[in-house]
């Protein structure tokens, strides 16, 4: 059983996949942990913007903001019903508001929880990706993040994307009531992607998990080109990793656009579940 995680958030987008992988990966992992899930369903709300738009406009979008929030209370109510089928704890609410307020209104909530879980998404400028940086910003929480059709939570295999920074640290320290699930850790550091002299090197903290009965193992790769990234996603999916775990990183305190170089890869393209910590 996974010790230390009791409360966990799962959020999902109404105009997402029928079958949101975020949402039964989330029941797989709070089964095993004995966990409470709260769901929370996302539906963005239709705002009226021009000061001058007719009186027959406004009402459509009043009609249409009604029929979206009745179908996020039905699809939240839906995944309390799934999820206690399963033997899960739950409750469920829907959140319809504008944009900006439902990113700060999810992540708000991911505070109080020991962990959230989220649907990962390629798109940059989508309202999903949005959320998701909302919430690894300005929660203080970690973030797991699903990839399409992972519907069950493992863990046998994981890796520690270290390069020695702060933030790497905080989410070693934020995945450890996962990681002593494992029968395998990797530390994984990449040469070639950044100046790493003033960090901590892989060798280093391989006793800290030790101490924790973890096993593992330090593995040095190279970044062909400069693509740190991508060199990290070839490895996960060379030894079949479960989990990665990272800290996120970005170019300046201007976060718009500006991920770092590895977390943008693998926000777009990971071929396993990320947990992300900042």
């Amino acid at each position: 059983m996974i010790q230390n995680l009791k409360s966990v958030l799962i959020g999902f987008n109404q105009e997402e996949r029928a079958r949101p992988s975020a949402l039964h990966y989330g029941f797989s992992l709070a089964r095993q942990a004995d966990a409470h899930v709260s769901i929370a369903a996302l539906s963005p709300e239709l705002t009226v913007t021009h000061a001058f738009i007719s009186e027959v406009a406004t009402t459509l979008v009043e009609e249409e903001n009604r029929r979206l929030k009745g179908i996020a209370s039905e699809l939240a109510e839906q995944a309390r019903q799934d999820g206690q089928a399963q033997g899960v704890s739950c409750t469920a609410e829907a959140i319809h508001r504008s944009y900006p307020v439902l990113a700060t209104e999810f992540a708000k909530r991911a505070r109080v929880h020991d962990l959230t879980i989220f649907d990962a998404h390629p798109d940059a400028l989508s309202f999903n990706r949005g959320v998701i940086e909302e919430t690894l910003f300005n929660s203080g929480r970690p973030l797991i993040l699903v990839p399409p059709s992972f519907d069950t939570f493992k863990i046998s295999t994981a890796i520690i994307a270290w390069d020695g920074s702060a933030k790497a640290a905080k989410a070693v320290a934020d995945a450890l009531p996962l990681l002593k699930m494992t029968q395998k850790v990797e530390i994984v550091c990449i040469s070639r992607e950044k100046d790493l002299s003033a960090s901590v090197p892989g060798a280093e903290l391989a006793p800290n998990p030790t101490r924790h009965e973890i096993d593992c193992t330090v593995t040095e790769l190279t970044a062909h080109n400069g693509d740190a990234g991508e060199a990290l996603r070839s490895h996960a999916s060379h030894i079949r990793a479960d989990l990665i775990v990272m800290g996120a990183f970005v170019h300046s305190r201007l976060r718009q656009f500006v991920l770092g170089g590895v977390t943008h890869t693998m926000l777009n393209n990971s071929p396993v579940p990320v947990l992300l910590s900042y």
